[in-house]
C-alpha cells in the first residue's frame, strides 16, 4: 500500500501525500499506524506544533505517524477517516494530492486556519459538532 502513495512538497503546506496510482471510491488509501495512542492528559502536554498531528477518532487520541501524518486538510477533501484508515471519498487520479477534512477528527472547540485554496474554503477549520 505504501508504494501506492508518495510524500512530496504540497501547495497546501509542507509535505503532502500524493496518489501513486488511481484509487476508486471506497478504496483504502492509507492504514494508520495506531501504536502511538495518547491519553487526554498526554495530549494537553504537547506543543501546538505536535497537536497538529493528533487525530481524535472513535474515542482514541492518535499521534499520527508517516505517511498518514502528511495528509493535508482540504475543505473539498477527497478522502475521509474510517476505522483508522483514509478512504477514497471519490475517484482519485494518479498524481493528485490526498486530502482529508480535519474537522472530522478534531476536538470540540479546536480550530485552525485553512490553507487549502479550494473554492469551497471555509477559512477556519473547526470540529464538527
Amino acid at each position: 500500500m505504501v508504494k501506492d502513495i508518495m510524500i512530496k512538497k504540497s501547495k497546501i503546506g509542507g509535505k503532502g501525500i500524493f496518489a501513486g496510482r488511481d484509487f476508486k471510491k471506497g478504496e483504502i488509501i492509507i492504514k494508520w499506524d495506531i501504536s502511538h495512542q495518547l491519553t487526554p492528559e498526554e495530549v494537553k502536554k504537547l506543543s501546538e506544533a505536535e497537536k497538529r498531528y493528533i487525530a481524535n477518532l472513535e474515542g482514541k487520541y492518535i499521534l499520527m505517524q508517516p505517511p498518514a501524518k502528511y495528509v493535508n486538510h482540504s475543505c473539498d477533501a477527497n478522502s475521509y477517516a474510517d476505522n483508522f484508515c483514509d478512504i477514497a471519498k471519490r475517484h482519485i487520479r494518479k498524481g493528485e494530492e490526498i486530502t482529508a477534512n480535519y474537522s472530522e477528527t478534531m476536538e470540540p472547540n479546536e480550530f485552525m486556519k485553512c490553507n487549502c485554496g479550494s473554492k469551497n474554503c471555509r477559512v477556519i477549520i473547526k470540529a464538527k459538532n
